[in-house]
């Protein structure tokens, strides 16, 4: 397959991944990832754009799915995690070259779906800076359909389950979007005949 060279690449292609250790405790949220506010990310208003902290926390994603597991030998046989959802919570504003420090936890998990939250914080002085909540979905990508993860990758998420059920479920996870108040200007959804 030849490389598509405008492809997205995340910082952790072609790094595979670290063998699971059973005895290692696994932290508390996990913290996988950081990186600093490239110039690319920043936006007329001289912060880093909504799009790239999308693409900051698939960063964090990826580095999740290789802590599990998931890398390029494994997505070579047919398997993948897709993320079906994302909420996203922009808190505060970051400038380019301002280090930046992400958190996942694992919020629940089946045989097929994943929920993740993940926190953008301020690499020097924790400030929290964005919020993600995602929902992941387990697939065979030669059937372009949801299949139920392997057992071993079942059993690790079962162990990250553990650790991270001692967590408080943050605030905003589930909250849903809408202006409180006058409910007559709601958005309504079309009824069906």
């Amino acid at each position: 397959m030849a490389e598509n060279p405008a492809r997205v690449v995340t910082p952790y292609e072609g790094t595979g991944h670290r063998p699971w250790d059973d005895a290692a405790p696994v932290p508390a949220p996990l913290a996988l990832h950081s990186t600093p506010v490239r110039p690319e990310w920043v936006d007329y208003n001289g912060h880093m754009s909504e799009s790239c902290y999308l693409r900051v926390f698939g960063d964090n994603s990826d580095a999740f799915f290789r802590y599990l597991g998931i890398d390029e030998e494994y997505r070579a046989n047919g398997g993948s995690l897709y993320t079906v959802e994302t909420h996203l919570h922009n808190k505060r504003e970051a400038a380019e070259g301002e280090p930046l420090r992400l958190t996942l936890q694992l919020l629940d998990h089946d045989t097929k779906r994943v929920h993740l939250f993940h926190e953008t914080r301020h690499g020097a002085d924790g400030t929290l800076l964005a919020t993600a909540e995602q929902m992941l979905l387990h697939v065979d990508t030669g059937q372009a359909r949801a299949c139920p993860l392997p057992g071993e990758l079942l059993r690790r998420l079962g162990a990250i389950q553990t650790a991270h059920d001692a967590l408080p479920v943050p605030e905003t996870v589930g909250r849903p979007m809408g202006i409180p108040g006058d409910r007559s200007r709601a958005v309504r959804r079309p009824t069906t005949r």
